[in-house]
């Protein structure tokens, strides 16, 4: 008989949402591992949003109080999807309850709320998991794999890059994720995070960097209705608070060297989120806007075919046949956010601190920590720990 794991999301918004969708598609894609979610409570501080998830996935009640969520004895998992200035608080909580806790990223509103976050869970004794959702494409996986086992030789580039033009409109209305109150970084947070988890993940440990940053939209509207804007006629602005833009350089403990660079306001890329390493016998490159597909270049000593080969992902890749049965037949984002709910349910099912857990959110933290010491000095920084 599969074990039940009582679930509690915090923030219904479109993460929560998302989050919500994986644990209902995890119950189906992984029906034989022995476990199985029981989506007890939702929470949203706009009453008709969590009422709304309420109906739409199935769970047994709603609130608007986060609290009441953690005070539920019937709930094991609390899932944080709220914007990032409320996670410690609820975090803190949560732990407080005995509950595990999964968290987005990048977990603390800065580096060293982060790591303050990771030893209340610790301490605690509680089980941790964070939303580093792209670590989960199979072909990212199936990367890994060729990396570990040699196939590339020993590595000597890492670049990556997340291109999202989401804010690239100057008169999309200023939010949360673009007041330092509110969300900490900017872009740093919101997607460097994923671009150095995936160095970590692929590459190893960074030794130093060297990074700057851009805010080049510098003011937005005020939403409407916003407390902050005066009541006389007009469209009234205030001030980005966090960067638009982050480019470092950046060199691992083995040696590779790296690029990294991220932006919300470019024009033209929609989710270019991509990667390349290359090492002394080969090379390969994924990019999520096509995430069903990896380069591979693997030189056998023929020029008549020497280049990158194109590898679909198929049933001999990490995950694939949960979905589809055939090769070609492409995963897409709420899949790896399924094998995300399912890698966490199983983590708690079996008693044991999986991978990517609130420690690895502070081997991220302290390299953005790191990059943010850069930006003051603009020479070469060591990754230290927080």
């Amino acid at each position: 008989m599969a074990q039940i794991i009582g679930v509690g999301v915090i923030g219904m918004g479109w993460m929560g949402s998302a989050h919500s969708r994986a644990y209902l598609q995890a119950a189906d894609r992984f029906h034989d591992a022995g476990v199985q979610p029981r989506l007890v409570a939702c929470a949203d501080e706009a009453g008709d949003r969590a009422e709304q998830a309420c109906r739409r996935f199935g769970f047994e009640r709603s609130t608007t109080r986060w609290e009441d969520v953690i005070a539920d004895p019937r709930i094991q998992v609390v899932n944080i999807a709220t914007p990032n200035y409320l996670h410690r608080a609820i975090a803190t909580a949560a732990a407080a309850a005995g509950k595990h806790i999964f968290c987005e990223k990048p977990v603390g509103k800065s580096p060293r709320e982060t790591a303050d976050i990771e030893q209340v869970a610790r301490e605690a004794g509680v089980l941790t998991f964070v939303g580093f959702n792209y670590r989960w494409s199979p072909l990212v996986q199936y990367a890994r794999q060729l990396i570990r086992e040699g196939k590339l030789g020993r590595l000597t580039h890492f670049r990556g890059r997340f291109l999202a033009g989401y804010a690239s409109n100057p008169e999309t209305p200023l939010s949360w994720r673009f007041q330092k109150e509110f969300s900490g970084s900017g872009v740093s947070g919101d997607l460097l995070s994923h671009v150095v988890d995936m160095g970590l993940f692929l590459a190893g440990p960074i030794k130093r960097v060297v990074a700057n940053r851009e805010t080049f939209i510098r003011s937005r509207p005020l939403p409407p209705g916003s407390t902050r804007s005066p009541q006389e006629p007009g469209r009234k602005y205030a001030d980005v608070t966090n960067e638009d833009y982050v480019g470092a350089l950046v060199q691992f403990s083995n040696g590779a060297q790296g690029t990294l660079e991220v932006c919300r306001v470019i024009q033209g890329h929609k989710c270019e989120w991509s990667i390349e390493l290359e090492g002394t016998q080969g090379g390969l490159s994924w990019d999520f806007e096509r995430m069903n597909e990896l380069e591979v270049f693997r030189p056998d000593g023929d020029s008549a075919h020497d280049g990158f080969t194109r590898i679909v992902s198929g049933p001999g890749h990490p995950f694939h046949s949960r979905f589809n049965p055939a090769a070609g037949t492409g995963l897409g984002y709420d899949d790896l956010k399924t094998i995300e709910a399912h890698q966490f349910l199983k983590a708690v099912a079996e008693k044991r601190q999986a991978e990517p857990g609130f420690a690895e959110a502070v081997r991220v933290a302290e390299v953005l920590a790191a990059i943010e010491r850069t930006w003051e000095t603009g020479s070469w920084h060591p990754i230290a720990s927080i």
